[in-house]
């Protein structure tokens, strides 16, 4: 098993929203929207993340969801596929596909609602990383899944030779220290925030896995190349003007914001899974606002790269 050089996991990478058509995924639109990201600059793609609504997709949507990418990016960019779940046996069956289809890296997220043990975890991603080849990032993200990956943890992880990074989605500022003082050079820290992602950087972090890559793919590729490159002005000037849309992209449970924003601006149609549904009025009205305010509403929405109208149906 080989390491992934340091470069290799780095940058803005959108974890792309999920598109669906009369209550299946619109796989066309999917492909569109993987190659509009690669034109735009973002530095990889992971399919099947939180912000996919994976939850609410079966094995087979998740299984041919990765197909798809694949395809789509023609090895110009890094695919990292999410292919964790709360049961090990699905966890195991995600990820045999998706190393068999050609994902260049996996996603694995912490067993969700069973809340193991620091031990239970660490076992977890051991086990799987030993059924594959493939590198693994591990995804620590306690307000979705009730359990806290602790650095000793993660430092555990490291060790093991295809775990190769981590997506640090917390939220602990101090945690987020920590975990970046004390993994080794070859092991990649991706932030799991956009709001920290500037601090993270500095701190020693390579990348940010962005929600709001999906709606400003390049400014969020160039607040962390700026950041990556020392350049903490101009990172800071970009992470200060897209503030309020990385705030305004969880001020309903994600990907309930994000895909209303896209909807506002013309780039796709929102519709969503059960249950999840369209955002309430207020806060469709202060999406649009900042959406405004960033210049990224014209009046006259822009071609769809879903091909797709723009609606907000669930």
């Amino acid at each position: 098993m080989m390491r992934l050089p340091k470069d290799f996991l780095k940058g803005s990478i959108p974890p792309l929203i999920t598109p669906f058509r009369n209550g299946k995924v619109d796989y066309d639109a999917y492909a569109r929207l993987v190659e509009f990201q690669v034109k735009s600059g973002s530095h990889g793609i992971l399919v099947n993340g939180t912000t996919s609504e994976p939850s609410t997709l079966t094995v087979e949507e998740r299984n041919r969801i990765v197909d798809v990418a694949i395809e789509a990016v023609r090895g110009k960019v890094p695919i990292i596929a999410a292919t964790g779940s709360q049961s090990f046996a699905e966890t195991e069956v995600l990820t045999k596909h998706a190393e068999a289809a050609g994902a260049d890296a996996l996603l694995i997220v912490t067993p969700y609602y069973n809340k193991p043990s620091p031990e239970g975890l660490y076992r977890h991603f051991c086990t799987v990383a030993e059924s594959v080849d493939c590198s693994i990032v591990v995804y620590n993200v306690p307000g979705r899944t009730g359990t806290n990956i602790t650095p000793e943890v993660l430092t555990r992880l490291a060790f093991v030779p295809n775990i190769v990074g981590v997506k640090e989605a917390s939220g602990d500022l101090e945690q987020m220290c920590q975990v970046c003082r004390d993994m080794t050079d070859n092991f990649s820290v991706l932030s799991g925030d956009d709001v920290y992602t500037l601090a993270m950087v500095a701190m020693g972090a390579v990348g940010v896995i962005s929600v709001a890559s999906n709606e400003v793919p390049s400014e969020m590729a160039e607040l962390v190349d700026a950041a990556l490159a020392g350049d903490f002005l101009a990172a800071r000037a970009t992470h200060e003007r897209l503030f309020p849309l990385m705030q305004i992209n969880f001020v309903e449970s994600n990907p309930i914001p994000v895909k209303a924003a896209l909807a506002e601006m013309g780039l796709m149609s929102a519709h969503y899974r059960l249950p999840l549904v369209v955002p309430q009025e207020p806060s469709r009205r202060r999406i649009a606002e900042v959406l405004r305010d960033l210049g990224l509403l014209n009046g006259v929405p822009r071609k769809s790269p879903s091909g797709g109208p723009v609606s907000s149906e669930t």
